[in-house]
């Protein structure tokens, strides 16, 4: 590797204030020192550098790699703390009176369902398992959207009071 003495000098003189400069920055001393060896590795590779001062060169070498790995850093930290997706995690076992139980309302549910009228059945289903808004289930049963309101909210009042 080639450097002018220069260059060297200029690094060793203010090598411990490039490390405190960086320091404030990074928020850690060996992470600085780190970065401050690195940027003398950019600073002398061949010799060559932009006309000017060595220094204020060295500085921007400096700062710039901090504020690269600053933000390198909260990039890794959002990505590590972000909330696992849902239907990723694993389930828990549910007991077997659990499990009982949930058939139970299951099938209380489906016998309210089948016991509703027919058109608030389907306004139910549509909404709720179908995804559908209220204009689309008034258009498809050809009634208005007040009255899709109305099926919707006494099937829901069926099904409530079934599970109480």
């Amino acid at each position: 590797m080639k450097y002018t003495d220069s260059n060297l000098k200029a690094y060793l003189d203010h090598r411990a204030a490039l490390v405190d400069y960086v320091t404030s920055i990074v928020g850690c001393r060996a992470r600085a020192e780190d970065l401050v060896q690195d940027a003398f590795l950019r600073f002398v590779p061949d010799g060559r550098r932009p006309t000017g001062s060595g220094v204020a060169y060295l500085y921007r070498i400096v700062r710039n790699l901090a504020i690269d790995f600053t933000r390198r850093s909260a990039m890794e930290s959002r990505h590590q703390n972000e909330e696992t997706v849902e239907w990723l995690k694993p389930r828990e076992e549910s007991s077997p009176e659990q499990t009982a139980l949930q058939h139970d309302r299951l099938d209380r549910l489906a016998g309210v369902l089948d016991g509703l009228p027919r058109r608030q059945r389907l306004a139910i289903e549509m909404h709720r398992v179908g995804g559908y808004t209220l204009a689309e289930i008034a258009e498809r049963l050809e009634v208005s959207t007040a009255t899709a309101h109305r099926l919707v909210r006494d099937a829901m009042a069926h099904l409530a009071a079934a599970l109480d």
